[in-house]
C-alpha cells in the first residue's frame, strides 16, 4: 500500500504494528516511534478534524484516531507498567522480597477499620491506642501520624498489630485502585443497636474486593436495644458467617465507650493473621512502602506517614515517594517520639521530603540523591502530560444553554456545600422546586456542610457536575484541583441570588456580565490594636497579591464570616504600599471591620467584565 503523501510529506503507513505510548503522550511522541515528521501527524489530525499542536499532551482517544488512520495499533501503557519499567531503567524491583526464604522474618499484620458513618470506628481506635500503645505514654497520642503500632499478648506472647487510620472506605478503595496494597485486615465495625446499614455493605465490598480476611467488631453491646445476635444473621446473608454458626469468620462483641473487649478484638485480629496469612518481609534490604498520608506543615515543610512494607528505613536514607524525593531527615513515632529505623510494617512520620506526595503513593530507597531525583521528575512530568490529556471541558452555567441545545445534557447536577445545614436544605428544596419545563432536569448529587473539599471536586469531575458553595470557600488543594480538571465551582452568599441564576441558565438566559477574579489570599498571623485605625491584621500573604481599595471576605476554618470587606490600608515595614506579594509579610485595615482572629484568612478579589463568547 502506497504511504500517503501529505503537504509533500510521504507518511510512513503501517501494517498493523503495535506501537506502545504512555498516557498524555504527543503527536511528537508517536511521531519518534515509528520515523514520521510530527508536522505531518498535525496535518493528519487537521484532515481528521481536530486542532492538535506536536508537543501538546492528547486523550487515549485521539491517539487511537490518529493509529486507525494511520493503521497501527496503539496500546497505551499504564501508569503502573510504566512506573515499573522507569524502576527497571534504574536496576529497582519494586515490591518483591529480596534474597531467599532465609532472609525473610515474621512482621505484624496491618489492620484498617472500616464501617458505616456513627457505628464508633473513631472511638474504636481512640479506645485501642488509650489501652494499648506500644510503650504506651502517660498523656497518650501526643501526634496523630493517620497510622499506629499497638501491643497484645497472644498465648503468653507479646504480638504487635499496626492500624490505618484512613477517613473512610473511599480513601482505603483510592489507595488500592493505585496498586497500594496496604492493608493485610479489615476489622469491620457494625453497631448492635443499628444492625448492617448501606455504608457497612459497602465497607464490606470494598474489603472482599480488596481480596482482606475479615473481622467483624460488634460495637455498642452496652446500649439499649442492643442486638449482637441480629447482628450475625443480617451479615451471613453478605458471605460472613461466624465461627460458632460454623463459618470462618471472627465475631468479637465489644463497647467501645466502654473499653470492653477490645483485647479479645485484638487477639481475633493476631489469630485470624495466623490462620489465613503469611506475613513475612525481608528487614535487611533497602526500604520500600506505601505513603499513607502527606500534608505541608507550617513549621516543618512536606512531612508524609509512611508505612515499611519491607527493608528497614533509616535516618539518613535517600527515598522518593511518588513525585517527591529527599534525605531523611528525622522519623517520629506516633508519640512524637524520634525513631533511627523502622522495620517492615512499622508507620512512621518522614521529615525532608522536597514536596507533599500522595496518599498511596508508592517509596523506595534508593543509593543516590540524583537518582531519586530523576525518577520523581519522571513521574512528576509523567503525571503532568496524564492530567493534560485528560482534562475535559467541563459543563459551565455560561455554555449549558448550547449544550442543552446540542442534546448534550438532559439534566442539570449541582453538588451543594454549606455553612450550615439548614440553609443548605432550605437552598435544595428551592432549587429543587424550580419549574423549568421539561427539557432538563435538575438533579443535587450531593449536599453537606463545609468546606468545598477534592472529593467534592472528584464527584463533580465524574458527573459533569457544578459545584455551589454558600457562604463556604475551597480549600486549597481543592481550588487547584477545581481549575486542573475545569469544574465549575460558584460562590454564594444570598440564597435568591442562587436561584435567580440556576433558573436563568435552565431557561437559557444567563448572560454573564462581570466574574469574580481572586487576586490573592493572606493569612493573620497576628493582632495589632490601634486607638485610632482599630484592629491591623499582621500577615503573610500565601498566594497571589493583595492590593490596596480591592474588596475582601474573611473565611474562618473553611468558613465565610465576613463579605464585601475592603482592604483600606496596607503596609510594609512602616511604609504605606500599594501592593503585597506572595511569600511576604505585611499589615492590612480592613477598615471599621474588627472581628478578625489569628490563622483567619483574607480572600482578596476583584469583578472584572467577562467578554462575551
Amino acid at each position: 500500500m502506497q504511504a500517503p503523501s501529505i503537504g509533500g510529506v510521504m507518511l510512513p503507513r503501517g501494517n498493523g504494528q503495535t506501537v506502545r505510548l504512555s498516557r498524555g503522550a504527543s503527536l511528537t511522541d508517536f511521531a519518534e516511534k515509528i520515523n514520521a515528521n510530527p508536522a505531518s501527524l498535525v496535518q493528519v489530525m487537521f484532515n481528521l478534524g481536530e486542532m492538535v499542536t506536536a508537543t501538546q499532551s492528547v486523550s487515549d482517544e485521539t491517539l487511537q484516531l490518529l493509529a486507525d488512520e494511520m493503521n497501527y495499533n496503539v496500546e497505551i501503557v499504564s501508569p503502573e507498567e510504566e512506573d515499573r519499567e522507569l524502576l527497571e531503567s534504574f536496576d529497582i524491583e519494586f515490591g518483591e522480597d529480596e534474597g531467599g526464604e532465609e532472609m525473610l522474618a515474621a512482621r505484624p499484620p496491618v489492620v484498617t477499620v472500616m464501617g458505616h458513618v456513627d457505628h464508633g470506628k473513631t472511638r474504636l481506635l481512640d479506645a485501642i491506642r488509650k489501652t494499648n500503645v506500644v510503650a504506651g505514654e502517660a498523656g497518650g497520642i501526643t501526634q496523630h501520624i493517620g497510622a499506629y503500632q499497638v501491643s497484645t499478648e497472644v498465648n503468653s506472647e507479646e504480638r504487635r498489630i499496626t492500624f490505618i487510620d484512613t477517613p473512610g472506605h473511599e480513601a482505603f478503595t483510592a489507595m488500592r485502585a493505585r496498586g497500594a496494597k496496604s492493608t493485610d485486615i479489615a476489622i469491620l465495625v457494625v453497631a448492635a443497636n443499628d444492625g448492617v446499614m448501606p455504608q457497612t455493605i459497602e465497607a464490606l465490598n470494598h474489603a472482599k474486593a480488596a481480596d482482606v480476611p475479615i473481622v467483624v467488631a460488634v460495637n455498642k453491646i452496652d446500649v439499649e436495644g442492643a442486638d449482637p445476635t441480629k447482628v450475625r444473621g443480617q451479615l451471613t446473608e453478605y458471605g460472613l458467617v461466624a465461627e460458632e454458626y460454623g463459618g470462618d469468620t471472627m465475631f468479637v462483641d465489644i463497647s467501645a465507650k466502654q473499653g470492653l473487649h477490645i483485647d479479645s478484638l485484638l487477639e481475633a485480629v493476631v489469630l485470624t493473621a495466623d490462620a489465613s496469612l503469611d506475613l513475612r518481609a525481608n528487614p535487611e534490604q533497602d526500604a520500600q512502602g506505601i505513603a499513607i498520608e502527606a500534608h505541608l506543615d507550617r513549621g516543618r515543610g512536606a512531612v508524609a506517614t509512611v508505612l515499611v512494607q519491607r527493608g528497614t528505613l533509616r535516618v539518613g536514607d535517600t527515598m522518593v515517594v511518588g513525585d517527591a524525593y529527599g534525605r531523611v531527615r528525622a522519623m517520629l513515632d506516633d508519640n512524637g517520639n524520634a525513631l533511627e529505623e523502622a522495620g517492615p510494617a512499622t508507620p512512621v512520620l518522614v521529615l525532608g521530603l522536597t514536596n507533599v506526595p500522595g496518599a498511596g503513593d508508592n517509596f523506595l530507597v534508593v543509593d543516590e540523591d540524583r537518582t531519586a531525583r530523576q525518577i520523581a521528575e519522571k513521574r512528576a512530568a509523567r503525571e503532568r502530560n496524564a492530567a493534560f490529556a485528560k482534562r475535559t471541558r467541563r459543563v459551565s452555567l455560561e455554555d449549558l444553554d448550547k449544550v442543552l441545545k446540542a442534546g448534550q445534557v438532559q439534566q442539570l447536577n449541582l453538588i451543594i456545600k454549606g455553612d450550615a445545614s439548614g440553609s443548605v436544605e432550605a437552598l435544595e428544596s428551592s432549587l429543587l422546586q424550580l419549574d423549568v419545563g421539561e427539557e432538563v432536569d435538575l438533579r443535587v448529587l450531593h449536599r453537606g456542610v463545609g468546606a468545598v473539599t477534592e472529593t467534592d471536586i472528584d464527584l463533580a469531575t465524574g458527573s459533569d457536575a457544578i459545584v455551589i458553595g454558600f457562604n463556604v470557600r475551597a480549600d486549597g488543594r481543592a481550588t487547584q484541583m477545581a481549575e486542573r480538571e475545569g469544574v465549575d465551582v460558584r460562590y454564594y452568599s444570598v440564597i435568591y441570588q442562587v436561584i435567580e441564576e440556576i433558573e436563568a441558565a435552565l431557561k437559557g438566559m444567563l448572560k454573564p456580565e462581570y466574574e469574580e477574579v481572586e487576586l490573592g489570599t493572606a493569612e493573620i498571623r497576628e493582632i495589632f490594636r490601634s486607638s485610632k485605625l482599630g484592629n491591623i491584621a499582621g500577615v503573610l500573604i500565601r498566594s497571589g497579591e493583595v492590593r490596596r481599595n480591592t474588596k475582601a471576605r474573611l473565611v474562618r476554618d473553611g468558613k465565610v464570616i465576613a463579605e464585601n470587606l475592603n482592604i483600606e490600608g496596607l503596609r510594609r515595614f512602616k511604609d504605606d504600599v500599594t501592593e503585597i506579594r506572595e511569600g511576604f509579610e505585611g499589615g492590612i485595615n480592613l477598615g471599621s471591620y474588627n472581628d478578625i482572629k489569628v490563622d483567619d484568612v483574607i480572600a482578596t478579589y476583584e469583578m472584572r467584565e467577562k467578554p462575551r463568547g
